[in-house]
């Protein structure tokens, strides 16, 4: 048995069961070892930030790790971006890197670089292999490394000749690490706070939001009158009908300080104190009110739902029923297809128990307030702020969850940086339908603008925050990659259009021109 097919066996040991691929030569071993395995599926995806970001998704839902499989340096830097919003995601990503031999390496051969070095900034864990021998070990540990709560980049590089050389038995499953237990000083200074009558936030992120943590600050809240909100941009968030409800934290930094402006303290969990999202000329980059007391109840690394467990017993708020919103649908849009009748026919649409993964930006923007009360689902959103993240996650939403409808809200700008994810959805026959927002420019882009105190509106600058001249087809491209699309050119076009994507199986593309 040689490396590869050691270090392969590991892994499905240890309940790794999927790998998104675009490798190349130094790969080859690797890829020979998943085409003869029974337990790895292997999933071609046309860019490297495609598989990054399709493996986001499948750990977002399913609270594990898939692979990825890249050729070298430059097959790792075309993952980057989507690997930063997973690691702001805390998603857990097994990165599988092909290097050279390690006696070809000292020749620097074309594709030769750094790749510890390019590792090191989106990775929790970084190794590479040294032998054939250290490979079923080494890989046994990017597991372990990936499951560390709440969920860690790890990556592997793996020299060709680690990969073809006689290796040792695979390890077997090895037991995953659970997160530590928040201490009873931390849960005593919390329940202190709620309970002495100043104006309380209890801020939430990513993990911390699932139903039951949800349901146990809704009792933390009706005990103690506190707020409850979550950040701008989260993991995964269960909203709609029977679901418990959460204030989400405005974009802009003067929404978000509106919101809280009041609050005398701020209690936080798996998050931090927020900030702007960019810094801006003469605005404050922090919002929370001055001389408020912050208190973390759960850092990232610790169990969520135990702290808040644990909160609940201790401000003996257990007999609160979680308040649960009910099912309120908003009726069809009808007219011009302007971004509310789109939000309100996504959300009298929406199915029961879909997954919406949201790069819709500012055209998409109304889809979320809208949907509060719609079918129950979950909402992925863009944790890193790095664009191209949508279609991807998408696919990897899919692939966890192939029983489930997956939508995605795609700006038409995002949606270049990431498009051969299409191909990946028609060839895996996935079930999502993709809508593009296509209002045909960088809409965020020309608000930040004047933001950031740049008056500059002439057309040379316009022109590059434009998406015109020529205007982008993605029916064609749609089409092209093998995935149905449509054009919808008002709501009565676009009503149709959605309610067949939502009731028929398989990849569907609708570009909606928006007004």
């Amino acid at each position: 048995m040689n490396g590869a097919e050691s270090m392969l066996q590991t892994l499905m040991n240890n309940g790794v069961e999927v790998c998104f691929t675009n490798p190349g030569t130094s790969e080859m071993h690797m890829v020979a070892a998943i085409g003869e395995s029974d337990g790895m599926r292997s999933i071609l995806c046309l860019f490297e930030g495609v598989c990054s970001g399709a493996a986001d998704g499948y750990a977002r839902m399913l609270a594990k790790p898939a692979c990825t499989l890249l050729h070298l340096g430059p097959g790792l830097s075309n993952a980057s971006a989507n690997l930063h919003n997973a690691r702001k995601a805390n998603s857990s990503v097994i990165n599988l890197i092909g290097d050279h031999a390690t006696y070809h390496k000292k020749l620097d051969a074309p594709l030769n670089s750094d790749v510890i070095g390019l590792s090191g900034p989106i990775s929790h864990w970084v190794r590479s292999v040294t032998n054939a021998a250290s490979l079923p070990s080494d890989a046994a540990d990017a597991v372990l490394a990936a499951n560390v709560k709440p969920g860690q980049i790890a990556t592997l590089i793996v020299p060709a000749d680690s990969a073809w050389n006689e290796s040792v038995d695979p390890v077997t499953a090895r037991d995953m690490p659970s997160a530590p237990l928040v201490g009873d000083e931390s849960v005593k200074t919390a329940a202190e706070l709620l309970t002495n009558g100043k104006t309380t936030i209890l801020l939430m992120s990513n993990l911390a939001l699932s139903e039951r943590c949800l349901d146990l600050a809704d009792q933390i809240s009706q005990a103690t009158g506190a707020k409850i909100f979550c950040d701008t941009f989260v993991t995964r968030l269960p909203r709609g009908e029977g679901r418990c409800s959460v204030a989400r934290l405005g974009y802009f930094a003067e929404q978000a300080t509106e919101q809280i402006k009041d609050a005398e303290q701020l209690i936080m969990v798996y998050t931090k104190a927020p900030v702007s999202f960019f810094a801006y000329p003469g605005k404050v980059s922090e919002f929370s009110p001055q001389n408020s007391t912050q208190h973390t109840l759960a850092q990232v690394s610790e169990d969520a739902e135990d702290a808040l467990q644990k909160l609940v017993t201790e401000l003996n708020a257990g007999n609160h029923h979680p308040r649960k919103r009910s099912l309120q649908k908003p009726g069809l849009g009808s007219g011009e297809l302007s971004s509310k009748n789109l939000a309100l026919t996504f959300a009298e649409l929406l199915p029961v128990d879909s997954v919406v993964v949201d790069e819709g930006g500012t055209a998409g923007a109304l889809c979320f307030p809208i949907s509060e009360n719609a079918q129950p689902h979950d909402w992925l959103t863009i944790t890193g702020g790095s664009i191209g993240y949508g279609l991807p996650v998408a696919v990897g939403a899919a692939v966890a969850c192939p029983d489930r409808k997956i939508i995605c809200l795609q700006g038409d700008g995002g949606a270049m940086y990431t498009i051969q994810a299409l191909w990946t959805m028609a060839r895996e026959n996935l079930d999502v339908c993709i809508v593009i927002l296509a209002n045909r420019k960088y809409q965020i882009l020309q608000v930040e603008l004047a933001r950031v105190g740049a008056q500059s509106m002439n057309k040379k600058t316009l022109d590059m925050m434009d998406l015109t001249n020529p205007n982008l087809d993605f029916v064609k491209m749609s089409e092209s990659m093998g995935v149905k699309a449509a054009r919808a050119h008002n709501a009565d076009e676009f009503n149709k259009l959605f309610a067949q994507g939502m009731e028929e199986p398989g990849p569907m593309l609708i570009e909606a021109l928006l007004t």
